[in-house]
């Protein structure tokens, strides 16, 4: 087991998205969530530390853990159990609103941390951002209009997710992937994109591809699946320029 100081920068997490690219697929990002305000329980008696292990051994280059109680059932805890037993950069999903909680994110060893436009104002993101730059992280700041695409690109964002459904409604929307396709016209250029929520499927992971996505953000579809290492693996499709008809999986 490897401590948090041994979570090597070698291993951050655009590093690893952009590696993946170089092989020619989208990143498959596995979202480790104890609940789902939408779905219910995900985990039905799995350890979701063990999960996370086998995800890895499945091929993914990143993990993302959900620290969120309430609705979510996660906890630092868990983020921290999850960073020191894998060897891929994690991404820290919760409401980040203060600075205490990136301090935090760091000390359990994240690589990075979602900055969400929907729950703070845009003087606190900037804050919020600047500071997790401060500190080490990376920050993924999240987006799910037109307007928020915009202060992303007036912030300088370099990795941006686009979350295809309404997080205020904690994601019981039947958002999809044509929300990633609309706004990713708006996106800066150079930036990192990820296709978050509502991939429930290899055609909707093709669509993000398509759009120009470097990235998909997955939890219900893998945890709700018989067989996760299969699902895992006919979400990986190729990555394809902007306009270009979408490939086959791998």
């Amino acid at each position: 087991m490897k401590t948090l100081q041994d979570h090597s920068i070698k291993t951050r997490f655009a590093a690893a998205l952009s590696r993946e690219n170089e092989r020619g697929f989208v990143a498959v990002i596995p979202d480790i969530k104890c609940l789902s305000p939408k779905e219910g329980d995900l985990l039905r008696g799995r350890d979701p530390v063990e999960t996370a292990k086998q995800l890895v051994r499945y091929g993914a280059p990143l993990l993302s853990v959900v620290t969120e109680p309430q609705s979510f059932g996660g906890s630092p805890a868990l983020l921290r159990d999850i960073v020191q037993t894998v060897d891929v950069p994690v991404l820290r999903k919760d409401f980040i609103t203060d600075e205490g909680m990136l301090e935090e994110t760091l000390a359990l060893g994240a690589a990075a941390v979602l900055l969400i436009c929907a729950v703070a104002d845009a003087g606190t993101l900037q804050r919020l951002y600047e500071k997790a730059l401060a500190l080490g992280l990376e920050p993924l700041v999240e987006v799910h209009t037109a307007k928020e695409m915009d202060f992303a690109r007036r912030l300088g964002a370099k990795l941006i997710g686009i979350n295809n459904r309404d997080i205020v409604a904690l994601e019981r929307d039947d958002g999809g992937p044509d929300r990633t396709a609309a706004l990713l016209a708006g996106a800066p250029a150079g930036a990192l994109l990820i296709s978050e929520s509502g991939i429930l499927s290899p055609a909707d992971a093709r669509l993000a591809a398509k759009a120009g996505a470097n990235a998909i953000l997955v939890g219900t579809a893998l945890w709700l699946a018989d067989d996760m290492s299969a699902m895992y693996r006919s979400l990986r499709v190729r990555q394809t320029p902007r306009g270009d008809a979408p490939c086959g999986q791998s």
